[in-house]
């Protein structure tokens, strides 16, 4: 808790100091990184705030024509092709001659018919030659207009009662470099697909720079519900299991410090997750990395090394404070731990001394034997 409230400032901070059991507990949570450290885990981090977030469904479809922006090319009366004009997938001119029609009809030369483009857009397809015979029920060539485009989602059946005219959706296309068009629901079909369990959304899309083409496949990010002022992490961030949830808090005083803190949390879309309790608005939380420091362990510095740094002045081990009463009943500036290790090395020098004068007293002995 009182990592929360520190990002909030320092005087808040030393308001409210931790309980022994809060103490101890966080600093059990704590794993605490050197520069290196933190480089190799490639640490990275991101503020929770309050934020508007948008509760969405997610849905895979592809790119189609948009309905009334695809035209035929055909003749009234029959003959044979003289010359075609277009090409397949190059783009034409509303009104441009597209194919030019020798007629049946008695004539010296025959009549001719000039068939132009009904819309401006991409040639799709050409179904005919030069010198190929025409008639009135031949589709000679089609063009599309891509300037807009329909973007058809598969909606599960059971969210799809979630969806209504309006709504707005965020479109990644893989085939155009993953980027995101933003886009419009249309209409819902009016049938579900009994094998795929699936109900058609069609989205109207603008195509700038005609990048998006039939058939190409779509992710679809569709916003059902909007809420103001939800505290939310990246998805990144949280680890664990669904029942013991987690992320990695960045310490406010340490530096390269991170305390695992649990969370309870909410909603969540494609990009974040909601925080219902366990954070505070401007803490501070691991994202990249978080998995990782799953094995740090303690991390790559003690605590009382992490903190004599950090403050100034020598903490002992467990990392708390040394008091007045630590210091009297160490005067010398050690704890017990360095007392035993102390006794432990004159032990040894003594048992060495020994030892020696136990073996010249044993040769002088035998000296005075032989004489």
């Amino acid at each position: 808790m009182k990592t929360a409230l520190c990002s909030l400032g320092l005087a808040l901070c030393a308001a409210m100091p931790l309980s022994a059991s809060e103490d101890a507990a966080t600093r059990a949570n704590t794993i605490i990184l050197d520069e290196s450290g933190v480089k190799n885990l490639r640490i990275q981090t991101a503020v929770a705030e309050p934020v508007d977030f948008e509760e969405t469904v997610f849905a895979l479809g592809r790119i189609e024509v948009y309905p009334g922006r695809r035209a035929a090319i055909s003749s009234r009366i029959p003959g044979r092709a003289l010359e075609v004009l277009v090409t397949h997938d190059h783009p034409i001119q509303k009104d441009a001659p597209a194919v030019i029609v020798e007629s049946r009809q008695a004539g010296d030369p025959p009549p001719r018919v000039t068939l132009r483009a009904p819309i401006s857009g991409l040639v799709s397809a050409v179904n005919i030659v030069p010198g190929q015979p025409v008639s009135p029920d031949n589709t000679l060539a089609e063009i599309i207009d891509l300037t807009e485009v329909y973007a058809i989602a598969r909606v599960p059946e059971h969210l799809a009662g979630r969806l209504k005219p309006g709504q707005s959706a965020q479109i990644k296309i893989a085939a155009a470099s993953g980027r995101v068009f933003p886009a419009k629901l249309e209409h819902l079909g009016a049938l579900a697909d009994s094998e795929s369990g699936t109900v058609e959304a069609a989205f109207h899309v603008d195509n700038p720079g005609l990048v998006l083409r039939p058939g190409m496949r779509a992710e679809f990010s569709i916003v059902v519900e909007k809420h103001v002022g939800v505290t939310v992490v990246p998805r990144g961030a949280i680890q664990g299991t669904p029942s013991n949830r987690f992320v990695y808090v960045k310490d406010f005083d340490l530096p390269n410090a991170f305390i695992k803190t649990l969370v309870v949390t909410g909603r969540s879309n494609e990009r974040v997750i909601e925080i219902v309790s366990g954070l505070l608005p401007a803490d501070e939380v691991v994202t990249r990395g978080a998995y990782s420091l799953s094995f740090a362990g303690g991390g790559t510095l003690s605590l009382k090394e992490a903190l004599d740094a950090a403050h100034g002045h020598e903490h002992n081990a467990d990392g708390s404070e040394i008091t007045a009463a630590s210091r009297a009943a160490h005067p010398h500036g050690h704890d017990h731990g360095d007392d035993h290790a102390h006794g432990h090395v004159i032990w040894k020098i003594l048992t060495g001394v020994f030892f020696v004068a136990f073996v010249v007293t044993l040769f002088a002995k035998k000296q005075s034997a032989r004489a």
